[in-house]
């Protein structure tokens, strides 16, 4: 696969991604990950010291249907929505049947009453299984420029 096919089946697959989130369409989430696919939302002095911890981590599939659900029927929070604005990945093949991007994000959050505000910026750092056509998360670390955090981070990033 040359680099632009690659690059342009990642954007497409960024596209849908968000799209799932800011649409609300979450039980579609956890679909967009292999089963035993890692999701993880950290900071990016996190990264830079070396720190393992996160804010959110899930190690499979089930875990991610898991937070869907909790977020769903059991978890009380503030309802609000996402307005995604994604820059263009740059991707390499880091072995057959693997890839590799980081995609720079920017994420406003919409409250219930109307209230805007941008929630986070940060980077994608995304492995990615190749099988066909079809492109699957191996392992999505969300890093957030920002170590000053929310604490409504209930819907993914």
């Amino acid at each position: 696969m040359d680099h632009s096919s690659l690059r342009d089946q990642i954007a497409a697959f960024q596209a849908d991604y968000i799209r799932c989130i800011d649409n609300d369409e979450l039980e579609h989430w956890p679909e967009f990950f292999s089963e035993d696919g890692h999701y993880s939302v950290t900071t990016a002095a996190n990264v830079k010291d070396g720190l393992p911890a996160g804010l959110i981590r899930a190690t499979n599939r089930a875990m991610l249907q898991d937070r869907v659900s909790a977020l769903r029927h059991a978890n009380v929070y503030e309802r609000h929505g996402y307005r995604h604005i994604v820059g263009l990945p740059s991707a390499k093949v880091s072995e057959p049947g693997r890839a590799e991007a980081e995609t720079p994000f920017m994420v406003a959050r919409i409250m219930h009453d109307g209230q805007t505000q941008l929630f986070a910026t940060g980077v994608y750092r995304d492995v990615f299984e190749l099988d066909g056509s079809r492109l699957r998360l191996q392992r999505r670390v969300v890093i957030c420029d920002s170590s000053r955090i929310d604490t409504l981070l209930a819907v993914p990033l």
